[in-house]
């Protein structure tokens, strides 16, 4: 093929297995990269359902789903043909997603829905109280009564688990039996997260529903690893001039990769062990040293690196200021995890490699988006368990007071908040200072919020990153 042609397949596609929502970049180098190289991949095929938006669909669809996975060490760059994605879809036709998931040869879904669209509350269940559950509750149970809008319609659910209760109620009417599903989300407790969020909608809209889904479908929880910046022009012209086609959407990734599983696939998996994935009993520590140490770090880049006037997770961490910030997060997270089993000095070692990698511009930008969720994962569990300890837990404190001030700045700049929970981060920012912290980080955890020795650590850090 040359440049001026796009890509197509020439040979079958693997069978339709696993279904996938969340077709994104990091999917593509992560789960679809695994499937890819288990030793029976060629039997596994994956159909993916966009999110928000078909753009990732309708570009990957032009291309039978093939697409080229860059992998960007620092001495340089490979290529891979990836063919394990046979199918790009709109998230919003519900009706293929259905199709697939009731089919007898699907055995499992696969999720990156970003830890945000499960629409859960602060103690774990699902928000019933989010307009946009509430919405798919009464579409879902008009669905189960055939009951028709004024324009003659049943209307589909919108919410990621809500289209797949929906996809889940044609697997029950199918017959099909049990299968997995499988939260590949920066989350803490992602299968407890999905479970929450899919079988809980299921209970309130259907209790029979919900009991089938109890009996009939395993929840595996994962930690999942893999730095996946945004494409840009540059990677497609790249991808242009080295392999010799045209690829409108090839995926940038580092070498590193993990992943850690656990749970029952009652319908088979891909021999995803062979590709070097982990199967363990007990995954929670391994999400926490994740969530903490590498999302940690992360986020704490984010916001200290962007008020210091970084722009990527490379040039933050030459910062030695960013630097040492995340080394005394790295010990407070350290100390609240196993000593045994995790090999957390060699972790912290990788990390600090990836993360100077500079030939992957991993934008704090868009690692700040969601920030509400994702420091009530990364930051508020450490802070918590520092000050039960006893201890400042001035790490954790400063990634929360990095958060508030470039709220703060945004604010005041009237810049666009990238958050889930912009309406509720608008109505704390606009109270008097003080007020509009406590409100901040009430957001995040309430009992946080009420906590005297926590808010004065945060309003610490926040006097020295502004001073």
């Amino acid at each position: 093929m040359s440049p001026t042609q796009t890509l197509h397949r020439t040979t079958p596609a693997a069978p339709i297995r696993i279904v996938h929502l969340g077709l994104g970049a990091f999917h593509r180098a992560h789960q679809a990269w695994y499937t890819q190289h288990a030793s029976d991949g060629a039997q596994w095929g994956i159909a993916a359902f966009t999110g928000r938006r078909p753009d990732a669909a309708l570009a990957l669809s032009a291309q039978d789903g093939l697409f080229t996975l860059i992998e960007r060490g620092g001495s340089g760059d490979k290529f891979e043909l990836m063919t394990s994605i046979v199918e790009a879809h709109d998230g919003a036709d519900v009706a293929t997603l259905s199709r697939l998931v009731a089919a007898p040869s699907t055995a499992m879904v696969t999720l990156t829905i970003t830890e945000a669209a499960y629409n859960l509350a602060a103690d774990g269940s699902l928000d019933l109280s989010n307009p946009a559950v509430q919405a798919d509750v009464d579409a879902l149970r008009a669905l189960t009564a055939h009951t028709t809008d004024d324009a003659g319609h049943l209307a589909d659910a919108v919410t990621a688990a809500g289209r797949l209760v929906q996809a889940l109620t044609a697997r029950r009417a199918a017959g099909t039996g049990p299968l997995a599903v499988v939260s590949c989300d920066n989350l803490a407790n992602n299968a407890t997260a999905a479970r929450a969020a899919i079988g809980g909608l299921a209970d309130v809209v259907d209790p029979d529903l919900g009991a089938w889904i109890e009996a009939n479908v395993s929840f595996v929880g994962t930690s999942i690893d893999r730095i996946t910046p945004r494409t840009t022009a540059a990677e497609i012209a790249l991808v242009a001039a080295e392999c010799g086609y045209a690829d409108s959407s090839p995926v940038v990734t580092e070498p590193f990769s993990d992943w850690v599983l656990s749970g029952d696939f009652p319908a088979g998996r891909p021999d995803w062990a062979s590709a070097g994935a982990v199967f363990v009993d007990e995954i929670e520590h391994f999400e926490n040293r994740k969530l903490w140490l590498l999302n940690g770090a992360h986020s704490l880049m984010a916001y200290a690196g962007q008020l210091r006037g970084h722009a990527t997770v490379a040039e933050a961490l030459a910062d030695p200021s960013c630097a040492a910030w995340i080394t005394e997060f790295w010990d407070e997270a350290e100390a609240n995890l196993p000593s045994e089993g995790l090999a957390i000095p060699a972790y912290r070692a990788a990390l600090l490699e990836r993360f100077s990698n500079a030939r992957i511009a991993h934008h704090l930008a868009q690692i700040a988006m969601d920030g509400s969720s994702k420091l009530r994962m990364r930051a508020v569990p450490v802070l918590k368990a520092e000050l039960a300890a006893g201890r400042s837990g001035a790490g954790a404190a400063r990634m929360i007071a990095a958060w508030v001030t470039f709220l703060r700045g945004a604010h005041t700049a009237g810049a666009v908040i990238a958050d889930s929970a912009v309406s509720e981060l608008e109505v704390a920012l606009a109270l008097e200072p003080g007020a509009d912290l406590k409100a901040l980080v009430a957001v995040l955890d309430g009992p946080l919020a009420a906590d005297e020795a926590a808010m004065a650590a945060i309003a610490t850090r926040i006097e020295e990153l502004t001073a």
